[in-house]
C-alpha cells in the first residue's frame, strides 16, 4: 500500500490540536434551580456524553477525508527476468592437493579451495540471469547442484564444498564427461563447462581428450584452469604426534592436456598461480561469455480513497442523526 500524495498526511497533525482547542470542558451552567442538590450535580458536568460523541465523530470524519486526499493505493508488482540462454557448469577439484597453502585470502595464507570458493562466489554474483550448476570431483565426479537460477541456494551449496568430500584422486576425464552429460540435453544458445584442477588425471575410466571430443561434438565449451604455484607449494601435513606443519610439495599440473581439452572445444586454458590471477581468469571468462539480461516489471495500483470518503460520509450521516435526536 502507498499514498500517491503523502504530503497531505501532515494535516493529521492538526487533529490533536483541534481536539485540544475545541474539545475542552465548558463552564458550568449558570441557572437558578429550586433545589441546591440538583444545581450541585449539574455543576460537575462540563459536557454531555452525546456532545462528546458527536465531537469525536467529527474528528474521525476529518481524519478520513485527509487520508482520502493523500490518495491511498494498493499495488501489485511483478518482475519477470528472462534467462540469458547460457548454461554454465562449474567443476571444482576437491582432492587432497587443494589443501596447499600457496594462495592468500584477506592478506593471510589460505588453501586453494577456500580461495576458489570465494572467487567462484563472485563469479556467480556477476551472472544473475544464467543457469549455473556445480560439480565437485576428486577420484570421481559428484553433482553438488544441478543447473539453476536460484543462485542463493547455489551459493550455499558452494560453501558446503570440502576437501575429501569424495574419494581422493583427480578424475579430470570423468568430470568432463559428467559435466557434458549434464549439459547435453539443455536447449540453450550456449553451454559452458569451467573446470578447475591442481593436478593430473590419475583416476576415472574416461581419458580427458576422449571426454573433450564428446563435448566438442555437442558444442559444449570446456574452459580449463590449472590452479597452483609453479615448482613447489606449502602443503599442511600431520606428523605421528598429531601436530600440523607445512612441508614443500611438488606441484604437478598436466597443462598440455588441459590446453588440448580447451582448444578442442573452442575455449581456452588458464593458469592461476595466485589469488589475483585466479580472480582475473574468472573475470576474463565472464567478459568473454557476455549475456543480455532482460527485466520486465509490471505494476498495477487500485485506488482506495473512495472507501475512505464513503466511510467519512457514513459517519457524517450518523453525526447529523445524533445531533437532531434528543438524547438524555
Amino acid at each position: 500500500m502507498r499514498f500517491l500524495h503523502p504530503e497531505f498526511l501532515w494535516l493529521l497533525t492538526f487533529i490533536p490540536l483541534f481536539a485540544l482547542l475545541f474539545g475542552r470542558k465548558g463552564a458550568a451552567p449558570a441557572l437558578t434551580f429550586s433545589s441546591i442538590s440538583l444545581a450541585a450535580s449539574l455543576a460537575t458536568a462540563r459536557k454531555s456524553r452525546p456532545g462528546t460523541l458527536l465531537f469525536l465523530l467529527r474528528l474521525v470524519v476529518f481524519s478520513l477525508l485527509i487520508l482520502a486526499l493523500a490518495r491511498p493505493q494498493q499495488g501489485n508488482s511483478t518482475t519477470e527476468i528472462e534467462a540469458s540462454g547460457i548454461d554454465i557448469l562449474l567443476a571444482v577439484d576437491v582432492s587432497g592437493s587443494m589443501e596447499a597453502m600457496d594462495f592468500t585470502l584477506g592478506g593471510k595464507p589460505a588453501n586453494r579451495l577456500e580461495v576458489v570458493k570465494k572467487v567462484v562466489d563472485e563469479f556467480i554474483k556477476q551472472r544473475p540471469n544464467d543457469r549455473i550448476g556445480l560439480l565437485a570431483f576428486g577420484g570421481r565426479p559428484y553433482l553438488v547442484s544441478p543447473l539453476t537460477l536460484d543462485h542463493n541456494w547455489l551459493q550455499k551449496r558452494l560453501e558446503s564444498l570440502q576437501i575429501g568430500m569424495v574419494e581422493d584422486g583427480t578424475a579430470i576425464g570423468s568430470a568432463i564427461g559428467s559435466g557434458t552429460n549434464r549439459l547435453r540435453d539443455k536447449k540453450s544458445k550456449s553451454r559452458i563447462l569451467i573446470l578447475l584442477t591442481d593436478g593430473m588425471n590419475n583416476s576415472g575410466r574416461i581419458p580427458p581428450l576422449i571426454a573433450a571430443e564428446a563435448a566438442e561434438t555437442l558444442a559444449i565449451k570446456v574452459y580449463t584452469i590449472g590452479a597452483g604455484t609453479r615448482g613447489e607449494a606449502p602443503m599442511p601435513v600431520t606428523d605421528p604426534l598429531g601436530r600440523r606443519r607445512l612441508i614443500q610439495a611438488k606441484v604437478d599440473i598436466d597443462e598440455e592436456t588441459l590446453t588440448e581439452v580447451a582448444e578442442l572445444t573452442g575455449a581456452r586454458y588458464f593458469r592461476a598461480t595466485d589469488t589475483a590471477s585466479l580472480e582475473k581468469i574468472y573475470k576474463e571468462i565472464n567478459d568473454m561469455e557476455t549475456t543480455t539480461r532482460t527485466i520486465k516489471k509490471f505494476e498495477h495500483y487500485r485506488e482506495l480513497f473512495g472507501f475512505f470518503i464513503l466511510a467519512a460520509l457514513m459517519l457524517l450521516c450518523v453525526e447529523i442523526v445524533l445531533a437532531r435526536k434528543k438524547l438524555p
